[in-house]
């Protein structure tokens, strides 16, 4: 999700002949990728395909299989988005980069998912600064073919609406980065990898489960939101849903504006901090944090 660093007052002119709307779309244009942009996809999607099995969650892998992502070359959008409306009504709008987050709220809370429209170079396959279509479609869109998760979504765009309303898009911000982007869930008696952040990237991919450095903690939807975060390296929290099922709950049940109220009035919890309540599912070693501090 873009922050408030990102937001511009109108869509930026475009690097190609594409044209930008008043939404911030753009058409995909998916015949102007090289041959190269399509090798780059399928490198990615090899190595990803390969490392993932028994640590991304059932659903993700549903979500690849039923939209056919598996098809060499980036995906078209058009082909795409007959498959993932006909499940659960979602779509996925292409944009030239980030976009404002008043834009953003609005193309989510009415099923609609923003999508880089360019991909990343072959020397950039393991960090990108802004998401890129290999991060957008192929770590993020198969949820969307989660009925659960693709509800969560959409109620999760109608509460940014009210988060900017009520000027608390940092708290709500956090949300979204600890689940969509960074979640983790238990599945099977085991954790298994859902955010986004995670699926498409290769080292974050064994980080979030095997590495002994980060906390691993029960999901608390006002833990979660008093929490801060890194954007620039590995996680050192990762929060714990039981199920979508219970995500999707917790979202549509809570009154945010009170809990808005209570979180005003206390301190942010810092990165790879354990607090008072929190239900430790693996306590980290901090050795990673520790060691690029040092």
């Amino acid at each position: 999700m873009a922050d408030d660093t990102h937001v511009l007052d109108a869509p930026a002119p475009s690097a190609s002949p594409v044209a930008v709307s008043a939404d911030w779309t753009v058409n995909q244009d998916w015949d102007a990728y090289t041959a190269q942009d399509h090798a780059t996809w399928d490198t990615l999607f090899a190595r990803q395909a390969k490392l993932l099995p028994g640590r991304a969650s059932d659903a993700w892998f549903r979500g690849l299989d039923v939209l056919k992502l598996s098809k060499p070359g980036i995906p078209d959008y058009r082909e795409l988005n007959d498959r993932l409306g006909a499940l659960t009504g979602w779509q996925v709008v292409a944009v030239p980069g980030l976009v404002p987050d008043d834009v953003f709220f609005d193309h989510m809370a009415n099923r609609r998912f923003v999508a880089g429209n360019f991909i990343r170079r072959p020397d950039q396959l393991d960090y990108l600064e802004e998401p890129d279509v290999f991060h957008d479609v192929f770590g993020h869109v198969p949820m969307l073919a989660d009925p659960v998760f693709a509800d969560y979504l959409a109620a999760y765009g109608r509460g940014g609406q009210r988060a900017l309303q009520m000027g608390a898009l940092k708290n709500l911000g956090r949300l979204y980065w600890y689940t969509v982007e960074f979640g983790l869930v238990q599945e099977a008696g085991a954790l298994r990898i859902y955010g986004s952040g995670i699926v498409s990237s290769y080292a974050e991919s064994r980080f979030a489960l095997d590495d002994p450095s980060p906390n691993r903690i029960g999901f608390d939807l006002k833990r979660v939101m008093r929490t801060e975060y890194r954007i620039d390296d590995f996680q050192q929290n990762y929060f714990v849903i039981p199920s979508f099922e219970e995500l999707l709950r917790a979202t549509v049940e809570t009154d945010f504006a009170p809990l808005y109220a209570e979180l005003a009035g206390e301190a942010d919890i810092p990165v790879a901090t354990i607090v008072e309540g929190d239900h430790v599912i693996t306590r980290g070693t901090q050795d990673y944090a520790r060691g690029k501090a040092g």
